[in-house]
C-alpha cells in the first residue's frame, strides 16, 4: 500500500534515543528544555514562552483553558478543521461557532471569520490548511482590530511562512503536532506557544498538574522541603520527555531535507496532473507565502470522488479527505449552519500519499492511477 502519511525515522533518531537511554533519564529534563530552545528558535520566539507538550491537541486545550473560557463565550474556527479543536471549545463550556472557508485553499479569509463574530467572541482558531498559511495576517490584524484572541493550529505548518515570518507566531497562542502522521514526528508530541510571558508560564503549570514548583529531584537544589505541594489551580500532566525530545531535535535538525522533499514531490505531482481534464490541482502559493506541504489535494465532480478513491485504494494507493466538515457533526449542534464552500470542498477534494518516503516511481504510479480514474468517468 502507497500509504497517505509515512514517518522518515532512522540511525540518526536511533542513536538520540540510545543516548538518552545511556543517561538514564527519560523523562522531562535537559533533553526537553534544548528542543525547546531549539524550536523557539526556528520560530522566532523566546525559549520561554514555548512548551514541548505530549500533543498538538493539549496544545489547544491548554490554549483554551488558559483563556478561562466559561458558558456563553464563543470561539470561531473553520468548518475544515480536526475535532480536537472543536473539542477544546466544548470542553471549557463555550460554543463552537464555524465559520467557512475558500472551497479552492480550504482556508478561511478574514471575511469569513469577520461575518461570524459576536459580542460573544472570545478567540478565534484558525487552521493553515495543508501547510498553507492562508489569510493569517488579515485575520491576526482584524483580531486585534476587535480585540479577540487568535490562536494558531499550526499542526500542518512547522515550516510555513509569509514574508519570512513562521506560522504560528502571528497569534496570541499556537500549537505543533509531531504525531506520528506529521512532518516532524516524536512518535506523539507537540508545541505550544504563548506570546504573552505569564500566560506561557501558566500553561507551563496547568501541563505539569497545576504545580507552581516541581516536586521532584530537579528541585532539590534550590528549594528546602522542596517535596511539598503547592497547587494554586487544577492541571493535568501534558509535558513531553527526553526520549521524545531526543527524536525531534534530530527531526528538527532534518526538517529542511523533509521539506525539500515534500516540495520536490509536489512538484512532480503538478507535472504529471496537469491537464487532467475534470482534475483540479492545489491552487498556486502567493510569491511571499512558503508551504510545508503537508497535503497534497485535488478537486473533482462530486459524483466520482469517492468512486476514484475506491479505485485507487482497490490498486494500493491510500487516499483520504481530511478533514471532514465539522459543521455536519451532531455533537457540535452546528448542522444547519450555511457553510456553502466547506460543503463544496468536502464533496470534491482527495488528498493524496505525501511524504518523502515517496519514490518518484510511487508518485508517478500514483499520478498514473488518478488520472486514468478520472479522466474515464468523466
Amino acid at each position: 500500500m502507497i500509504n497517505l502519511f509515512q514517518p522518515q525515522v532512522g540511525d540518526a533518531e536511533l542513536a538520540a534515543v540510545g543516548e538518552v537511554f545511556k543517561d538514564r533519564w527519560l523523562g522531562h529534563g535537559p533533553r526537553t528544555k534544548a528542543f525547546e530552545a531549539a524550536f523557539a528558535e526556528h520560530v522566532g520566539v523566546h525559549p520561554e514562552q514555548m512548551i514541548f507538550i505530549n500533543s498538538g491537541t493539549a496544545g489547544l486545550f491548554l490554549a483554551l483553558e488558559s483563556m478561562d473560557l466559561g458558558e456563553g463565550d464563543e470561539v470561531v474556527l473553520p468548518s475544515l478543521s480536526f475535532v480536537a479543536a472543536a473539542n477544546a471549545v466544548l470542553a471549557r463550556g463555550a460554543r463552537p461557532v464555524f465559520c467557512d472557508v475558500d472551497p479552492r485553499t480550504l482556508n478561511p479569509s478574514a471575511e469569513h471569520i469577520e461575518r461570524v463574530l459576536t459580542p460573544r467572541t472570545r478567540a478565534v482558531i484558525v487552521l493553515h490548511y495543508g501547510g498553507y498559511p492562508g489569510d493569517v495576517v488579515a485575520i491576526a490584524e482584524l483580531c486585534r482590530e476587535r480585540g479577540v484572541e487568535l490562536i494558531e493550529d499550526a499542526a500542518c505548518s512547522v515550516a510555513s511562512s509569509v514574508d519570512g515570518r513562521r506560522a504560528g507566531s502571528f497569534g496570541d497562542a499556537a500549537m505543533w503536532s509531531f504525531d506520528a502522521m506529521k512532518i516532524m514526528v516524536t512518535g506523539d508530541g507537540g508545541m505550544f506557544y504563548a506570546r504573552d510571558a505569564e500566560r506561557a508560564a501558566r500553561a507551563r503549570r496547568l501541563a505539569y498538574h497545576g504545580l507552581k514548583q516541581p516536586s521532584g529531584f530537579g528541585h532539590a537544589k534550590v528549594s528546602h522541603r522542596w517535596w511539598e505541594l503547592d497547587i494554586p489551580e487544577i492541571g493535568r500532566r501534558e509535558i513531553g520527555n527526553d526520549l521524545t525530545a531526543a527524536i525531534g531535535t534530530v527531526q528538527l535538525d532534518r526538517l529542511p531535507e523533509l521539506i525539500g522533499r515534500r516540495q520536490a514531490i509536489v512538484a512532480l505531482y503538478d507535472d504529471k496532473l496537469s491537464g487532467t481534464k475534470g482534475l483540479l490541482l492545489p491552487p498556486p502559493l502567493p510569491s511571499h507565502h512558503r508551504s510545508s506541504y503537508y497535503f497534497y489535494w485535488v478537486q473533482m465532480d462530486p459524483a466520482i470522488r469517492d468512486e476514484v478513491a475506491s479505485e485507487l485504494y482497490a490498486a494500493g494507493i491510500y487516499t483520504t479527505f481530511r478533514y471532514a466538515p465539522l459543521h455536519k457533526v451532531p455533537t457540535y449542534r452546528a448542522t444547519d449552519a450555511a457553510l456553502p464552500g466547506s460543503d463544496h470542498a468536502a464533496e470534491r477534494t482527495l488528498c493524496l500519499p505525501l511524504h518523502p518516503g515517496l519514490s518518484d516511481e510511487d508518485v508517478h504510479t500514483v499520478a498514473e492511477t488518478v488520472r486514468k480514474a478520472v479522466e474515464k468517468r468523466r
